[in-house]
C-alpha cells in the first residue's frame, strides 16, 4: 500500500466555521457563516451526468480521541472472528496507518466523502492532550476529513476552547505550542472540516452553537450531513464545560433538520451522531443481522435509529466504542445501515451510498458498508510521522520521565464491566491522597470512563519495561480532575451505587471502582437498583451505616453528579485536593520501585453474580 500523501483539496478553509447566528452571547462570537454546500473532490475519474446513479464512497471512523500513536495494550487491539469461528486479536490504530488506509481506500473513488461520529479530541494521550489537541485537529486536517459531529468529550474544557478548535488561535492561557522559521509564535489554525452540533443550542438565544448540518457537493452529486451528540451529555461531562448551553432530544432535531434539507433539494442524508449500541459480539467483523437468537444490537442507538425520520438514508454513530455494521428499520419498516467503527482509529468503515441522479436520493437497497482494520503491517504515512516527531520532541521531556514501576500488565480501558484491576489501583491511589488531607477520609470512588487506556508492562520507548512514564500515566488520567473530599451519609452511598445500574445508568451500567476496604455484591441475574445487594455493602468489614458520615474521595466530575449519579452530588464540607494525575503519580512513586514494582490488584472487591 502507497503511504503517500494526496494532493490538499483546494478551497478547504471555506469549510471552517461555526454559524454566526450560533454565536454564544456570554461565550463570545463562535464563528462566521459556512457556505451552504462546500463539498471537495478527493479524484474524479467519473463520467459526470452521463450515468443515472453513482456510487458515492463514505469513509468514516469515530472516538478517535487524540491517538496519534498506536494505542497499548488491549486498547490498541480489535478482534477478528476467524472462518473457522475462532477469534483473533489484531493490533491496529495509529493515525499514520489511519492515513495510510484512507488514502488506499480513495483510490479509484472519484466520488469519496469523509465524515465522523464524535470525540475526535478529549481524554486524549499526552502527545496530544498536553496541547490542548491542536496536534489532533492539524492530523484531521492532513487525513482530509470533511465533517464531524461533536461529541461529548469535545465539550471537555468548553464552548471557547471548542470554538478554538474549529477557527484557530493560540490558547487563551498557554499560548502558541509552536513557532515558525523565524522563531516567532505561530497562530494554531483550526479545524479545516466543520464541527456539527444541531442538538446543542445556547440556552438564551436557544440557536445552535454550531452549525447544524453541511452539505458535500460534487459535480451536481449532494449528500447532506446532519450532526448531534447524545441528548445526556450534561450527565458525563464537567458541568463548567457546558455552562450556558442545552442539550436536545436527538430524534426531534434529526428530524426537524431533515426536513430543512429535503426543502432545499438535498434528498440524500446521513447522520452523524455520537450515540451507540452494544452489539453481540466484540469481533469487530461480525455478522450483525444474522438471524440467530441473541444476535443484533442493543442499546440506545436502536430506539433512536427507529426513530429518526426514512428522509435519513444512513447513521454512523460512535460513543460506545463498539464495532458495528448492523441495519435497523426505520419509522416505516425499511432497513437502514448503522455503522461504528470502535475507537482509537483502529478501524474505519467504508459505506457505498448509490445516488440516483434523478430522484437525488439514495438508493437505500444497495447500500453497501464494511469494517475495516487500520493494520500496523502496512506503510506509515510520512507526513503524519513527521507531524507526531514534531509534537513528541515538544513532549519528551515531560513525557519520558519515570513515575513508578509495575510488575505486569494492569488492565484498565479493555478490562469492562464492572471491575478492572486499574480502576482499584486509581481508587487506592485517590484515597490515599486524600487521607494526607484529611486522615479521616474513609473511601474512594473512581468512574470507569475517566480510565482511558491500560498501564503495560512492556517498555513503550527507551525507558525499559515495567517502567511508568509520566505520558503512560496521562494516558490512563487524562481529564486534570482534582481529587475531592466530601461527607455522604451510609444511606447516600447506598442510594448512589444503586444508581450505578438504574435509571439512566440501568440499560449501560456505570460501575465505579471502589478503594480497598469497600465491598458489596453485584447480582446481574436481577433488573435496575435491585442488583446492588444492599446487605451486603460493607467498609472494612463492618456493615455501612445508613445514618453514619463518611468521608469519600472522588474525582470532581463525580463530586458533580457526573455519569448519571446525581446522589454523589449532594456530599457536603467539601475540600479540593490535588490533580487526580498527580495523586495517582505520588501513589506509584510512593509504592513501588524497580525492586519493587507493583503487582496487578486482584480485582475482587466487587462480587458478581452472574
Amino acid at each position: 500500500m502507497s503511504a503517500t500523501p494526496q494532493p490538499r483539496r483546494p478551497g478547504r478553509r471555506a469549510t471552517r466555521v461555526l454559524a454566526a447566528a450560533a454565536s454564544l452571547a456570554t461565550l463570545g462570537a463562535l464563528a462566521a457563516a459556512l457556505p451552504a454546500s462546500a463539498g471537495q473532490d478527493h479524484a474524479d475519474g467519473g463520467k459526470g451526468g452521463k450515468k443515472r446513479t453513482v456510487d458515492v464512497q463514505l469513509l468514516s471512523f469515530n472516538d478517535f480521541h487524540g491517538n496519534l500513536q498506536p494505542p497499548a495494550g488491549s486498547s490498541g487491539q480489535v478482534t477478528e472472528k476467524q472462518h473457522d469461528g475462532t477469534e483473533k486479536k489484531i493490533d491496529a490504530g495509529g493515525v499514520e496507518y489511519l492515513a495510510t488506509s484512507l488514502r488506499t481506500a480513495r483510490k479509484a473513488h472519484p466520488y469519496s466523502v469523509t465524515a465522523a461520529a464524535g470525540d475526535l479530541i478529549g481524554a486524549s494521550p499526552l502527545l496530544s492532550g498536553l496541547f490542548h489537541d491542536e496536534p489532533t485537529i492539524q492530523a484531521m486536517n492532513k487525513l482530509d476529513l470533511d465533517v464531524t459531529s461533536v461529541g461529548n468529550h469535545e465539550f471537555d474544557e468548553g464552548a471557547k476552547e471548542l470554538a478554538r478548535m474549529q477557527n484557530g488561535g493560540c490558547h487563551p492561557k498557554d499560548g502558541c505550542f509552536e513557532k515558525d522559521k523565524k522563531g516567532k509564535p505561530k497562530k494554531f489554525e483550526g479545524a479545516d472540516y466543520p464541527y456539527l452540533a444541531a442538538n446543542v443550542t445556547n440556552e438564551k438565544t436557544g440557536k445552535p452553537i454550531l452549525k447544524p448540518y453541511w452539505v458535500w457537493n460534487h459535480k451536481g452529486v449532494k449528500v447532506g450531513f446532519i450532526g448531534v451528540t447524545l441528548e445526556g451529555t450534561p450527565d458525563i461531562v464537567s458541568a463548567e464545560g457546558i455552562k450556558g448551553l442545552k442539550f436536545h432530544d436527538e430524534i426531534k432535531t434529526v428530524n426537524k433538520y431533515a426536513k430543512i434539507l429535503d426543502r432545499q433539494g438535498v434528498k440524500s442524508i446521513v447522520t452523524l451522531i455520537h450515540e451507540g449500541g452494544s452489539p453481540a459480539s466484540q469481533t469487530y467483523n461480525y455478522d450483525c443481522d444474522s438471524p440467530g437468537a441473541g444476535d443484533g444490537i442493543s442499546g440506545p442507538i436502536t430506539a433512536i435509529a427507529k426513530g429518526i425520520t426514512p428522509k435519513v438514508d444512513a447513521l454512523v454513530t460512535g460513543h460506545t466504542h463498539a464495532a458495528y455494521v448492523c441495519t435497523i428499520p426505520d419509522p416505516s419498516g425499511k432497513p437502514r445501515m448503522v455503522t461504528s467503527a470502535s475507537s482509537y482509529g483502529k478501524l474505519y468503515t467504508d459505506t457505498t451510498l448509490t445516488y440516483d441522479r434523478r430522484t437525488k436520493d439514495i438508493v437505500r437497497t444497495s447500500v453497501k458498508s464494511a469494517n475495516h482494520v487500520v493494520s500496523r503491517a502496512q506503510a506509515k504515512a510520512p507526513d503524519m510521522t513527521s507531524l507526531i516527531n514534531r509534537w513528541d520532541k515538544l513532549a519528551a521531556p515531560i513525557a519520558n520521565r519515570p513515575v513508578g514501576y509495575i510488575s505486569a500488565d494492569i488492565p484498565g480501558r479493555g478490562a469492562g464491566v464492572p471491575e478492572s484491576p486499574l480502576g482499584d489501583l486509581i481508587a487506592d491511589a485517590q484515597l490515599a491522597h486524600a487521607k494526607s488531607l484529611d486522615p479521616d477520609a474513609d473511601l474512594a470512588l473512581m468512574n470507569p470512563g475517566g480510565i482511558r487506556s491500560d498501564l503495560v508492562h512492556k517498555a513503550s520507548g527507551s525507558e525499559g519495561d515495567g517502567v511508568v512514564t509520566y505520558g503512560e500515566a496521562f494516558t490512563v488520567q487524562p481529564f486534570s480532575n482534582t481529587v475531592n473530599l466530601v461527607d455522604l451519609t451510609g444511606a447516600q452511598l447506598v442510594t448512589a451505587l444503586k444508581q450505578q445500574v438504574s435509571g439512566a445508568n440501568e440499560a449501560s451500567p456505570k460501575i465505579l471502582q471502589v478503594s480497598d476496604g469497600l465491598t458489596y455484591t453485584l447480582d446481574l441475574t436481577k433488573s435496575g437498583a435491585e442488583r446492588v445487594v444492599t446487605g451486603s455493602i460493607k467498609l472494612n468489614g463492618k456493615a455501612l451505616d445508613p445514618a453514619a458520615t463518611y468521608r469519600v474521595a472522588l474525582n470532581a466530575f463525580l463530586a458533580g453528579g457526573g455519569d448519571g449519579l446525581p446522589e454523589l452530588g449532594k456530599g457536603t464540607n467539601p475540600l479540593v485536593g490535588a490533580d487526580d494525575l498527580k495523586a495517582f503519580n505520588d501513589y506509584l512513586a510512593a509504592n513501588s520501585s524497580a525492586e519493587k514494582p507493583i503487582a496487578p490488584p486482584k480485582a475482587d472487591r466487587i462480587t458478581i453474580v452472574k
